[in-house]
């Protein structure tokens, strides 16, 4: 029975780590928490995964939220004036509901579970020096924390990471109080608010430790009046801070928002980090070479909601990789294959994440225009966030926007 290390219990080590049972492997994962401290610790991100990464959970029977969990049925998108006015807003049915699970709930229950189908499980912070000596004790060490000393295992790409800064100001909160938006009261959506020159509101409807709920998350373009988190306010202080900021670019939104309350005292979370592509290998002190994965590997900026989305790809693509490796050695060749496979995916999404950050070229002003006259361009842009490899074919090249939109 071959044996896997895997270090850091998110959305793709463990994912990576229960498929793997399901497979007869030995497995360990390390993680710095507890269940119980996971459950009871802050927020940790925004989600909304899509259908095909939602599927690899329902593949490997992890999907036990499915059921109570609200169905992101659609994308809107809104566009703000100068005067805050709301200039475009138009609604794209996606073609398989999403789903969004705070991570507090998955990752504490995932780790149980990791357990529960015979893994081991081990509570304890790693760094470097601790990897060198357990690293001789398994066939293959996978790195999945993407914070923290191990990620400096990585080297960073230059080629593939033209950013060497945050490009947004994050900061979201987790709420209970919601109204649902009058333009499509029946069907829940991630609603895109997009304020030019100032930064993006997402709205994404999600379950949480007490419940459906909803996020509201702003991504700030650095140095604009949504970059304001420096402080560090408390918790109500913070969602206090949203409302204000809704109320002035974004009113439409704040009107249904208007008596949100935070879901629990730990909804909060502000701060940024710096999009990245590192070299899959890393090397220990002592020569051996361990497989960073996920976030560790490709880190996006969350404005395309796909880092959840990409770490469920990574661990499926690597699980098909070690299956395939049967009995041969889990080798430095190897792992950059395993690798270059997963690029074969995530780089459509860097690509597509990236030029999104920036401020829109005409033929996507005339794509998104275009998305409120003609529904099937609505469409093709919403069930892109399930399928970003679509984007290629139509979004990124002028020429293929201007034909796509003679069709359409």
């Amino acid at each position: 029975m071959r044996k896997v290390l895997i270090v850091g219990a998110g959305q793709s080590g463990l994912q990576l780590a229960l498929s793997l049972l399901d497979h007869d492997y030995d497995v360990t994962v390390m993680s710095a928490r507890t269940p119980d401290e996971i459950r009871s610790g802050k927020v940790m991100s925004t989600q909304c995964m899509f259908h095909s990464a939602l599927q690899h959970e329902r593949d490997h029977k992890l999907n036990l939220w499915e059921d109570e969990t609200v169905r992101v049925e659609g994308l809107g998108v809104s566009i703000a004036g100068p005067d805050s006015s709301r200039v475009l807003d138009w609604f794209a049915p996606l073609e398989h509901y999403a789903q969004s699970v705070d991570q507090r709930v998955k990752m504490a229950a995932w780790l149980e579970l990791v357990e529960d189908r015979g893994g081991k499980v081990v509570i304890h912070g790693v760094t470097t020096s601790d990897l060198a000596p357990l690293a001789k004790l398994y066939d293959l060490v996978v790195i999945a924390a993407g914070k923290g000393e191990l990620v400096q295992l990585f080297d960073r790409m230059p080629e593939r990471s033209p950013y060497t800064e945050p490009q947004r100001a994050l900061s979201l909160a987790y709420v209970h109080g919601m109204e649902p938006r009058p333009e499509h009261p029946d069907k829940a959506a991630v609603r895109f608010n997009i304020i030019p020159g100032v930064g993006e509101l997402f709205m994404i409807p999600a379950y949480t430790l007490t419940g459906n709920c909803d996020i509201l998350f702003f991504e700030g373009v650095p140095g604009g009046p949504l970059d304001c988190w420096g402080d560090r306010p408390s918790p109500q202080q913070h969602l206090d801070r949203i409302l204000s900021l809704m109320k002035q670019f974004l009113p439409w939104e704040y009107e249904r928002s208007r008596n949100v309350v935070l879901t629990d005292d730990k909804a909060t979370l502000a701060g940024g980090y710096t999009p990245v592509v590192r070299n899959a290998v890393g090397k220990l002190p002592s020569g051996t070479a361990v497989l960073g994965m996920a976030d560790v590997v490709v880190a996006n900026d969350p404005i395309t909601g796909q880092g959840s989305n990409n770490a469920s790809h990574c661990a499926a693509s690597y699980l098909d990789s070690i299956l395939e490796r049967g009995d041969k050695p889990f080798d430095e060749e190897w792992m950059t294959a395993s690798f270059d496979k997963y690029w074969e995916y995530a780089q459509h999404v860097t690509t597509w994440t990236n030029a999104m950050l920036q401020p829109p070229p005409p033929h996507v002003l005339q794509i998104i225009g275009a998305a409120g006259e003609k529904p099937a361009v609505a469409k093709r842009f919403a069930n892109g966030f399930s399928d970003p490899t679509d984007f290629q074919h139509w979004f990124f090249d002028p020429a293929k926007a201007e034909k796509f939109l003679a069709e359409a």
